[in-house]
């Protein structure tokens, strides 16, 4: 689909190029001056290589801005959103002049960063630092293995990813995890500009790096292109070309001054605040730009429309012809998704380890995530370097690989930041569904990026294993407490902590269906019973009675979670050999029995009996809103400690004899 011929030739830029960038300027910087907050810097300085990169090489249909073949870009920098609208409202998207003069206005489609979802041709929502390169990382792996799967006599999958990435993008720590992924995959459709204008928030670069990029980059597995003036609109356009024939990712520093044609350009001034109505008329009268406030000149939308429209156009009429040939006639074409987030087929999946035997929920995942891929070919993932530990290996694929980028199993090394927010990539780019995986403890190192997904409704599923002070030997470092509480708290996140192989079960249904959200799965590393009370568990409804009482006045209920439901079940008997006649509650997931009706809630959680008991082996936080006033949480509001797992649980109180201690206290204090 791409023709190389077109990629070495080269163009010829006038004064209507010229002019056109100072349009693209000056929209930015009237934007923010309108909305008095923004940062003209990145606008005023990023301009010429933004305006290349599009107008001469972005391959898009901006009236069709999902198609799937399309080039991605991922302005990391997300600060600059102004430049973003200037140059999505100039290449013919759904972004009006109306919108732009609404910048950083609550309810505009255009927000102080890009949102992906919110505004057309936004490819991914970006603002913190190092995720959006991270995620181009993840478009490019897509790309890559989407083109090895199905590209066989037909290139139905055959684009480039591109970023531009500021000076602060590339001081957090995610986007070295990115740059080795990129490198070890020779992801060489993966280009990324690097608006290197030495000013940070702060003031000097050299005040907080001193690192060579070209080294840095090439030390990576990267090709490194230069471009020593940032103005120079053939040499950035050369730049492209070359990284176009490259065989690795690349990046093209270019050399830029912050805020140019600003009176304080070159200073950290501009980068974070509105010039002000007299900086601006300055920098009008520096660059010779005489139009007024949100005005353009037709010579600019002709620029675009003759350059990026024409080219996308011709280009998608190609992929369209090519496309049909491949439905008609190549095999694999009813494995091909156009949905963006396919829903995952699980039709005759099921556990294999029946009632009354004995395995840890994370393999049990295992054996069903073996299940899923057999039906799924677009069902793919990995782990941070602990696949073995995690069970989360594709048993029938090997590793994903330059030489074999077909294969799906991806080791993204001991990288949880990188690999979730590659993850996000992944899911942006379409097309898959994909897992990451590594123990519970470690989510915290994915936080920001699992906050990222749940922002653009990305159903990436996290998958986590060893997940209580049941981990043990290895101590308060590896035993989570406050993760499940802090997750839980996230908006738009689907939590499930399975208490056996059938609640895993139940969990991978619930997650096959979400289509606009992230799943959390938080699987145990200790052997658990398989319980004839779970065998018929919805757990799309985040709880259920698990075991009811005997008469329908209930003495109590008891709540449970994970390897906990067990002990619950248990107490509930010694409980009745004492005559108190309690319900027992399995509680997967918080968020999903949330959202269900109030009359569920009720049937679950009567409201008329108020002696209840959380039991998890986790952080309390969180518990009371289902334990009430009257109620109490056995949990663990400390770190853990090492030693024999059972030894350490029964420390913590997470025995049967404590839990009916604890609730007769409770039945005495309260009745």
């Amino acid at each position: 689909m791409i023709n190389t011929e077109e990629l070495s030739q080269k163009h010829e830029f006038d004064e209507n190029d010229e002019f056109a960038v100072n349009t693209v300027r000056m929209l930015g910087v009237d934007m923010i001056q309108k909305a008095n907050s923004g940062h003209p810097g990145i606008v005023l300085d990023a301009a010429p290589m933004a305006y290349v990169l599009w107008n001469y090489h972005l391959n898009v249909k901006p009236n069709q801005p999902d198609w799937i073949n399309r080039d991605r870009f991922v302005l990391s920098a997300g600060h600059g959103s102004a430049l973003l609208y200037s140059m999505l409202h100039l290449s013919g998207y759904d972004l009006s002049m109306e919108e732009l003069k609404r910048f950083r206005q609550a309810g505009s489609k255009t927000p102080g960063h890009p949102e992906y979802g919110h505004t057309a041709g936004v490819d991914a929502t970006t603002g913190p630092l190092g995720q959006g390169i991270s995620m181009a990382v993840g478009m490019a792996i897509a790309e890559k293995h989407l083109a090895a799967v199905y590209n066989h006599d037909y290139k139905v999958i055959d684009h480039y990813t591109y970023s531009i990435v500021g000076d602060g993008d590339l001081m957090e720590g995610i986007s070295q995890e990115a740059i080795n992924i990129a490198g070890k995959e020779k992801l060489n459709k993966l280009i990324v500009l690097y608006d290197s204008n030495d000013v940070t928030l702060d003031g000097p670069l050299n005040n907080e790096s001193i690192e060579n990029p070209k080294m840095r980059f090439n030390a990576a597995g990267w090709d490194y292109e230069y471009v020593s003036d940032g103005e120079n609109l053939s040499d950035i356009n050369d730049a492209i070309i070359k990284a176009k024939t490259n065989q690795k990712p690349t990046i093209i520093e270019v050399k830029t001054v912050i805020g140019y044609g600003s009176p304080e350009a070159g200073t950290n001034k501009v980068h974070g605040a509105a010039l002000g109505d007299t900086n601006v008329e300055a920098t009008r009268e520096q660059l010779g730009y005489t139009d007024q406030p949100f005005v353009v000149e037709d010579r600019v939308y002709k620029e675009f429309k003759e350059h990026l429209q024409a080219r996308g156009e011709n280009i998608y009429q190609e992929w369209l012809s090519e496309f049909d040939r491949f439905k008609q006639n190549d095999a694999q074409a009813k494995y091909f998704s156009l949905e963006h987030s396919p829903v995952l087929d699980l039709k005759d999946i099921e556990s294999t380890t029946s009632v009354g035997g004995a395995v840890a929920t994370r393999v049990a995942n295992s054996d069903i995530m073996q299940q899923i891929a057999d039906r799924n070919l677009n069902f793919w993932g990995g782990a941070a370097d602990l696949s073995s530990s995690n069970k989360t290996q594709l048993a029938d694929s090997g590793r994903f690989s330059d030489s074999n980028p077909q294969n799906r199993n991806l080791w993204f090394g001991v990288r949880e930041f990188g690999m979730a927010a590659a993850l996000n990539g992944i899911a942006l780019h379409g097309g898959t569904r994909a897992f990451g995986s590594t123990f519970f403890t470690f989510s915290d190192y994915m936080k920001s990026a699992i906050r990222s997904a749940a922002l653009q409704n990305l159903p990436v599923t996290f998958v986590f294993t060893h997940d209580s002070i049941a981990v043990g030997e290895d101590g308060p470092t590896h035993e989570p407490v406050e993760q499940l509480a802090a997750l839980r708290s996230m908006p738009n996140v689907n939590v499930i902590r399975p208490a056996d192989a059938n609640e895993v079960l139940g969990a991978w249904k619930t997650i096959a269906r979400e289509t606009s959200k992230p799943s959390v799965l938080v699987l145990s590393r200790q052997k658990l019973p398989v319980l004839k009370e779970t065998s018929d568990a919805d757990i799309s409804k985040g709880a259920y009675v698990a075991s009811p009482a005997k008469t329908p006045d209930a003495d109590g209920i008891l709540i449970a979670s994970g390897s906990e439901l067990q002990l619950a079940l248990a107490a509930q008997e010694k409980l009745r050999e004492k005559s108190y006649d309690l319900l027992v509650v399995s509680m997967p997931s918080f968020e999903l029995f949330k959202q269900q009706s109030k009359e569920y809630q009720e049937s679950v959680l009567p409201s008329t009996v108020t002696k209840r008991i959380s039991i998890e082996m986790e952080s309390t936080f969180g518990w009371g809103e289902f334990v009430g006033l009257n109620g109490l949480s056995i949990g663990i509001d400390e770190f853990g400690k090492s030693g024999n797992g059972n030894t350490i649980q029964t420390e913590f109180g997470f025995t049967v004899d404590n839990i009916v201690k604890k609730y007769e206290e409770l039945w005495n204090d309260t009745k």
